[in-house]
């Protein structure tokens, strides 16, 4: 299946509302008018705002960091898929690894949230990956395997294709460290078979699996080339308009 690449950029915390107009002003010149590669940005909650109302006016799409599994009530500090989407955002980032490190996030709370987002019309970027220990030990699959599976379980297979998987290995986030395109590569094959499994080849074949990883434009044309990398999670590259939209450009020359 002939899955279209998706580049989404993780701002994490930084950039301000007025940073953030700027910079999605910026991306929105560069590669706002076209839709062979999907393109994301997920700014922070404070930004979601005045960004979504300028990308309604391009093809980039809005996405949101994070949201509770919750629908409303005494959750100081949180938010609802409700509000994202009164906010017209189509993606959400869930379960990436500062939120499962730093804050304690397991597989079965992002499960709860993943199937939160589904069901409220969002499409889950659901984030999986081992620590540098965890590889040394030889048990990438382990670790892997059982996010997909206990963070996946219950998930609707008639909403497979709006979910996205985000493989991002804790050793190379905001390290400089990358994943050989032959690494990246052996993973999301796995990762595939394990959708299989879960869904069945058909479904399967039409989820999206992103490399996240210090993915910049020096590094993407040769993870976007392999055939189960299905675009970028980006972190510290999608903060510049020229390195993010780098990332873009290597997209769209493979599509």
């Amino acid at each position: 299946m002939n899955r279209k690449n998706l580049i989404a950029g993780n701002w994490k915390m930084n950039k301000t509302a007025s940073e953030a107009v700027d910079l999605v002003k910026e991306i929105s010149s560069m590669v706002g008018g076209q839709s062979t590669v999907q393109v994301c940005v997920c700014p922070p909650f404070t930004s979601l705002a005045k960004v979504s109302e300028l990308v309604e006016q391009n093809e980039i799409m809005l996405g949101a960091q994070n949201m509770s599994e919750k629908s409303a009530g005494a959750f100081t500090g949180e938010i609802s898929a409700e509000m994202l989407r009164d906010l017209y955002v189509s993606f959400v980032i869930l379960g990436h690894s500062e939120r499962r490190q730093l804050f304690g996030e397991s597989n079965s709370t992002i499960n709860a949230k993943v199937l939160t987002a589904v069901n409220n019309n969002l499409k889950p970027i659901y984030c999986i990956g081992e620590t540098l220990e965890e590889r040394e030990q030889g048990r990438i699959l382990e670790i892997v395997g059982s996010q997909v599976r206990e963070g996946l379980d219950s998930f609707p297979i008639r909403s497979v294709e709006h979910l996205v998987i985000a493989y991002e290995p804790v050793w190379a986030i905001g390290t400089g460290k990358t994943a050989t395109n032959e690494m990246a590569q052996e993973v999301h094959s796995e990762i595939r078979n394990i959708l299989v499994e879960l869904f069945g080849q058909t479904p399967a074949s039409s989820i999206r699996i992103l490399y996240g990883g210090s993915m910049k434009p020096e590094n993407a044309a040769g993870l976007l080339a392999q055939p189960d990398v299905d675009g970028g999670l980006i972190g510290g590259a999608s903060l510049t308009s020229r390195s993010f939209c780098g990332i873009v450009k290597s997209a769209l020359e493979l599509s």
